[in-house]
């Protein structure tokens, strides 16, 4: 029955479908806040995620993946992270609650509790620092450093993985063009982050936990971290194998496996496929589709979303900061969009210009 059950998630995962189900599990986390921060229903997906690991760790193949030195901090990753969004979720829907009802939220009724930092603080500080340090020590203990034998440029490791940390960068390749995954996204989302504070300016629910009053600010921080970030970093470290492969949680990590897949740019699917022409030589024309695409993609949605969704926002934070706030979120959503577009289209880039090596 478990080796059932084993083939059967083999069968069904796939990027897309992985992506999809944390969409809706993420969907379903943020518009039933209260039932999903409830403790049944905490424990309910702790028990689930256990009973997974509980099956997975029968198999020879899960098991190894998941005890390498370098992976289990991602999979403790899994558990803490989840862990603490939802116990922060858990306090902002506690306080909705208290301001739904006329009372002071949970930090407002305990600023009479003065408490110093030396000793009390200071002392918890030093006793939680003594913990991590003894930690640090058994982890070292029992759990050996992964060092390799020293680096051979005739021989390169299959998968060749960047650290945790740049395994969502990684996977952003697959999707996008090396300048685009390595350095555009990454500077948008730092500056993005650095930006935050000059774009919302807005004091409701600073100085406590509260979903109501910050509910499209945190579903957006929320999805880009989880589903953008931690889902990537998950995929490329337990997903990915050989010849960076997708392979199922259970599937054995076959060199040798193929993967037959077309990918063709817009302008190919275009004037080839659809109109049955070839290729215009000029690379102006031959790109004109992904390059108005591209171009409407950017200059549309703010207008319109202006007028109508964010009428509020746009008034609130004036033309500048509108823009810069809604070039951001375009920048974001782009990410899943061309993801999809892989999976349905095989669609490589949008504009792919060789001549001059930028490619979308």
């Amino acid at each position: 029955m478990l080796e059932s059950f084993k083939n059967f998630l083999n069968s069904v995962s796939s990027p897309v479908t992985i992506f999809t189900s944390a969409v809706l599990v993420f969907a379903l986390f943020v518009t039933f806040p209260r039932q999903a921060t409830s403790k049944p229903a905490g424990l309910a997906v702790l028990l689930l995620v256990l009973v997974f690991f509980g099956i997975g760790l029968t198999d020879e193949h899960f098991r190894t993946i998941v005890s390498t030195p370098d992976n289990v901090p991602i999979v403790g990753l899994i558990f803490l992270f989840g862990y603490f969004t939802w116990y922060a979720m858990r306090k902002a829907v506690i306080n909705d609650r208290r301001i739904e009802k006329g009372e002071p939220t949970v930090e407002q009724a305990e600023t009479n509790e003065k408490v110093l930092v030396f000793p009390y603080l200071i002392f918890i500080e030093f006793v939680v620092a003594l913990a991590y340090a003894v930690m640090l020590v058994l982890w070292s203990i029992f759990l050996k450093a992964p060092l390799e034998e020293p680096a051979n440029p005739t021989v390169s490791p299959n998968p060749s993985k960047a650290p945790w940390y740049f395994l969502g960068l990684q996977e952003m390749l697959v999707y996008f063009d090396p300048w685009i995954a390595g350095v555009l996204l990454p500077t948008f989302i730092i500056l993005g982050l650095c930006a935050i504070p000059y774009l919302d300016r807005d004091p409701a629910g600073s100085g406590y936990y509260s979903f109501k009053g910050r509910k499209p600010v945190i579903i957006v921080y929320l999805f880009g971290f989880w589903i953008l970030w931690i889902l990537l970093i998950l995929t490329g470290t337990f997903l990915r194998g050989p010849n960076w492969n997708f392979f199922g949680p259970f599937e054995v990590w076959d060199v040798h496996k193929v993967v037959p897949l077309v990918n063709v740019n817009l302008s190919e699917l275009i004037f080839i496929k659809w109109l049955g022409v070839g290729l215009p030589k000029l690379w102006f024309l031959r790109e004109a589709p992904g390059i108005l695409t591209v171009l409407a993609y950017l200059v549309i949605p703010p207008a319109i979303l202006a007028k109508t969704v964010f009428k509020n926002v746009f008034k609130k934070l004036g033309a500048v900061r509108y823009s810069i706030l809604v070039m951001l979120l375009l920048v974001m959503v782009a990410l899943p969009i061309k993801m999809y577009l892989r999976w349905a289209f095989n669609l490589k880039y949008l504009v792919a210009i060789p001549e001059f090596f930028f490619n979308i």
